[in-house]
């Protein structure tokens, strides 16, 4: 199959417009779901009130975390969201209650009679500024907010900054990004005749989902069913079980069929996002470009549940130096609750945020020692049969015909900057700032060494 067009089996149902996502599926008898949302970023449940909801003409179901009869927890990795806010909210747009009524229309206005008390809690936006002492703690079992740390050390880092002739320290960020799928988040739930309540939703892990499902519902496995739609794209944002929960619930409640789809406000309001990071790398090079010590330092907003983050820190802790032959290295990788939307599963998840980092490092240290960018790359690429900083052994590295192919295929211009019209590189900084608490330590010591 490899280098031929092969036809995709799903092609002519999705360009006639034949295929069903979930949020084409009707059945008959079908309930309409609206999720009540928090308006408040942190703030605890004093009363929720549903009695006017309930009492409406076409409502047939109002459902709170007080319906939940199982274990009420979900995630990736770690079970700490709710499937609607107990006892307190931790984000704006935290599902707090759910009505299931005969037109979305009643169910609208049943979610928007419900009362709910809030007492303020205060609120942390900043990942660094979460981890200080004495910051709001959104979880009791996470005091310092650290939702995981994944350090790794390997060699010794000092003695490689100590050793190296240039040593470079720069910050860099990248955004939270929302997956905007063409198809936002639906789904229908029913019990059916053999008492097994079935979820059809697009759903990107759906064994692992139907297992939690059984613990929050209190039912044995056998009577929990999962139903994967066609996904309408996902990029790991539909790995969550963020809505299945409720329905599954409705469902049982209401013993009819329940159908929810998000609107696009509730889908950017609601669901998770590519982590925002921000990192701080310091490299230490010799003069030939050769990597000394690789230190990097990098937090991540996790937002206000876990769901993916550990997965995402020890990705990125994993792949944070790159495909390179690197001997001294200290990486620290953070996952922090914040009062954000939580983040999640994003294409790349962890290894665009390190390498966006470690790359745009490498260009920045090859100026500055006047160096080409593919030949500090070359300098340092791992070959066949390398030893990862994590302790893996590669087989087979492509990396360097990766590398002879970009430079083929980009026109790019070899040599030194300096040699292209650029500016010579130099080890020095321009403002004459040492580029780390490290570098100033070295710089001193070089200094002292010359004037003795």
């Amino acid at each position: 199959m490899i280098g031929k067009s092969v036809r995709r089996i799903d092609a002519p149902s999705k360009v006639s417009g034949r295929l069903r996502y979930a949020g084409d599926m009707t059945t008959p008898g079908m309930l309409h779901v609206q999720v009540l949302r928090s308006s408040h970023a942190h703030a605890r449940i004093v009363s929720i009130d549903t009695s006017a909801a309930q009492a409406m003409a076409g409502v047939e179901g109002v459902i709170t975390s007080a319906d939940v009869p199982g274990e009420d927890g979900f995630g990736v990795f770690v079970n700490d969201q709710p499937v609607m806010a107990r006892d307190k909210v931790r984000y704006v747009g935290e599902a707090i209650a759910a009505v299931a009524a005969e037109d979305l229309l009643i169910a609208q206005r049943a979610a928007a009679a419900i009362k709910i008390v809030y007492e303020p809690l205060p609120e942390i936006f900043d990942p660094d500024e979460a981890m200080r002492p004495g910051a709001p703690v959104l979880h009791d079992y996470a005091p310092d907010n650290i939702t995981k740390h994944i350090p790794i050390r390997v060699g010794d880092v000092e003695k490689g900054f100590a050793e190296s002739d240039l040593v470079v320290e720069e910050t860099y960020s990248t955004q939270p990004i929302e997956h905007a799928y063409l198809e936002p988040e639906a789904g229908l739930a029913y019990v059916d005749h053999d008492g097994v309540v079935t979820v059809i939703s697009p759903d990107q892990n759906i064994t692992h989902h139907r297992h939690m499902l059984a613990r929050i519902i209190a039912k044995p496995i056998s009577k929990v069913r999962f139903i994967m739609s066609p996904v309408g794209g996902g990029f790991g944002g539909k790995e969550d079980m963020i809505y299945q929960g409720m329905l599954a619930l409705l469902a049982m409640k209401t013993q009819r069929p329940v159908r929810l789809v998000f609107t696009r406000e509730e889908s950017i309001v609601s669901t998770a996002k590519r982590h925002p990071s921000r990192t701080t790398l310091c490299m230490g090079l010799k003069r030939d470009g050769r990597i000394c010590a690789f230190q990097m330092k990098m937090i991540c907003d996790g937002g206000a549940y876990g769901l993916s983050t550990e997965g995402v820190m020890r990705k990125a802790a994993i792949l944070a130096a790159g495909p390179y032959v690197i001997p001294n290295v200290r990486i620290d990788t953070y996952g922090i609750y914040t009062n954000n939307t939580p983040s999640g599963a994003f294409r790349s998840f962890g290894a665009l945020q390190t390498a966006f980092a470690t790359e745009s490092h490498l260009d920045i240290c090859a100026e500055r020692l006047g160096l080409d960018a593919f030949q500090i790359r070359r300098t340092n690429a791992m070959r066949d049969g390398a030893t990862t900083h994590t302790k893996a052994r590669l087989g087979s590295v492509s990396l360097m015909r990766t590398l002879d192919a970009l430079e083929a295929a980009s026109g790019w211009e070899s040599g030194a900057p300096n040699s292209r019209g650029g500016t010579r590189g130099d080890l020095g900084r321009d403002d004459n700032r040492p580029p780390c608490a490290l570098g100033a330590r070295l710089a001193s010591n070089r200094k002292q060494e010359a004037a003795e």
